[in-house]
């Protein structure tokens, strides 16, 4: 059984111009079970992240800081949101789900959290909407535990997973693959194992073809034994954060690639929801959805 993480704490109340985007998280899974494609017994509500887990990856003084509401106000503003209490616990929540879903990939193939994809957030800072990185969080943790040896990130939102990319420049064990616009957020881009620099307003034809090259040589290249999925739907033509030109139909033949990658190489695979900022909510939850629709053909 395909298992998701949701909570109703992922729906955070924020100042009225971060709302936006954040209804997606409470839309999705009633799209997902009004239409039939899921039933509540795929979804389960995460536990917390425990701390110890969490210092695996980030700096102790700057968890201390930002769980004790520290954080100088510029520190705040360049990680996208005015830190509360409620904030910090969304965040381990968050964190928490995307590391059992990892647990619950390794049983059943494929699991997901329906947040997560924090990936611009580093060891000792946050930036970019994130502050705590869950997928290096979770990535750590199964390399510790010894449920993994080697892992590949696939990271497709529109921004380069720069957090993710630092925390594990010097690690062998995790290659980081960033495929995002080469003019977008971040302005310094970090060193992946592998970047892939996207022109502005690149077609899902053009898109999908450097994806078809890359992806079938990267596994055959790393042999990775577990694949966490930055599936952002912010490459999509006309996203208010993004610059490419790619169809909501091609951004579903894009996870249907990699999830039909995964499964033919029998790879466990978690996929997190990262961005997606198009100007009707109907087109993020539709894109986001597809993501969940072609998992549900695959694997079940």
């Amino acid at each position: 059984m395909i298992k998701i993480a949701w909570d109703p704490i992922y729906v955070h109340p924020l100042p009225e111009k971060h709302r936006f985007p954040m209804e997606k998280y409470e839309l999705l899974p009633q799209q997902l079970k009004y239409e039939g494609s899921f039933n509540k017994e795929n979804f389960f509500a995460p536990e917390p992240l425990e701390v110890d887990q969490l210092l695996a990856v980030h700096d102790p003084i700057y968890w201390e800081r930002l769980s004790t509401l520290k954080l100088e106000r510029r520190e705040q503003l360049r990680s996208g949101f005015p830190h509360s209490k409620q904030l910090i616990e969304r965040e381990l929540v968050i964190t928490g789900g995307s590391l059992q879903a990892s647990l619950f990939a390794l049983e059943n193939g494929i699991a997901f959290n329906i947040a997560g994809g924090t990936h611009h957030a580093y060891a000792d800072r946050a930036e970019g909407f994130c502050l705590l990185n869950d997928i290096a969080i979770s990535a750590s943790y199964l390399l510790r535990k010894k449920l993994a040896k080697q892992i590949l990130v696939v990271d497709l939102d529109v921004h380069q997973g720069n957090g993710t990319a630092k925390i594990f420049e010097q690690d062998e064990s995790v290659f980081t693959f960033s495929m995002h616009g080469a003019h977008n957020y971040p302005l310094k881009k970090e060193k992946s194992d592998l970047d892939v620099g996207l022109e502005d307003g690149i077609n899902g034809n053009k898109y999908l073809e450097l994806l078809h090259h890359y992806l079938p040589n990267l596994i055959a290249k790393v042999k990775p034994d577990f694949i966490f999925y930055q599936s952002g739907v912010d490459i999509l033509e006309g996203d208010k954060l993004g610059r490419l030109g790619v169809s909501l139909k091609d951004c579903k033949r894009r996870d249907r690639f990699v999830l039909e990658t995964a499964k033919k190489q029998n790879i466990p695979l978690m996929a997190c929801m990262g961005g997606g900022y198009s100007p009707k909510i109907k087109n993020i939850v539709e894109a986001h959805a597809n993501t969940y629709r072609v998992a549900r053909e695959i694997f079940d």
